[in-house]
């Protein structure tokens, strides 16, 4: 290994990890990326763009306001189950109806239904902060499902930017053991990151 006038091998060894370090910052590299080849078909969007919790949770700290970060559950979920820190906006992907009438066989729960003003609410929310089309969103729901369907519909409304968080608020169900039949294998809440029961109104979604 060569070098240049006064420097030598150990320290150039010595500030080497740091050198790395700033290198991956600058050029926004991931160093630890998540495996996504993997990912269930459910969990799949078609612009293919991902972020574990963690890589969200830091995203929206280095990038603040440059980011729409989003939570597209139901309000009922957001109410009892919390939401994660730095969330800008409440923005539900589907909605209970309004009476909870009508029960879904086969997910063993009451039934969803679309919710209308999704787009319009999300655009609302990104002129808030002054930005458009061109935008970095970060969309996170329960475990994934949810998130993925919602980034396919903001690519349909011209949306090129738009991030899923597939292991969600909550995370998977564990399969065996204690974890069996509780989501308690992944996602914001089980990685320790940031969350509240507390909500912010200004946050919350109204009908407008």
């Amino acid at each position: 290994m060569s070098c240049q006038a006064g420097t030598t091998p150990e320290i150039v060894m010595k500030w080497m990890p740091v050198l790395l370090l700033s290198a991956s910052l600058l050029s926004g590299a991931q160093v630890f990326a998540a495996d996504w080849s993997t990912l269930p078909e459910i969990k799949r969007s078609e612009l293919q763009l991902y972020l574990t919790p963690q890589e969200a949770h830091a995203l929206k700290q280095r990038e603040g306001d440059k980011v729409l970060f989003v939570d597209v559950r139901t309000r009922a979920e957001a109410q009892y189950v919390g939401m994660a820190t730095g969330v800008d906006a409440l923005v539900p992907f589907v909605e209970h109806q309004e009476m909870w009438t009508d029960w879904d066989e086969k997910r063993g729960m009451y039934q969803l239904e679309p919710f209308q003003d999704f787009v319009p609410e999300i655009e609302r929310r990104l002129q808030e902060k002054g930005l458009g089309k061109d935008a970095t969103l970060v969309l996170i729901c329960r475990s994934g499902d949810r998130s993925s369907k919602a980034a396919d519909r903001l690519a349909k409304a011209g949306y090129a930017r738009v991030y899923s968080v597939p292991e969600g608020f909550e995370g998977d169900m564990g399969k065996e053991g204690a974890a069996a039949g509780r989501r308690a294998v992944n996602g914001w809440k089980n990685a320790g990151l940031p969350w509240s029961y507390k909500l912010d109104k200004a946050r919350m979604y109204f009908p407008r």
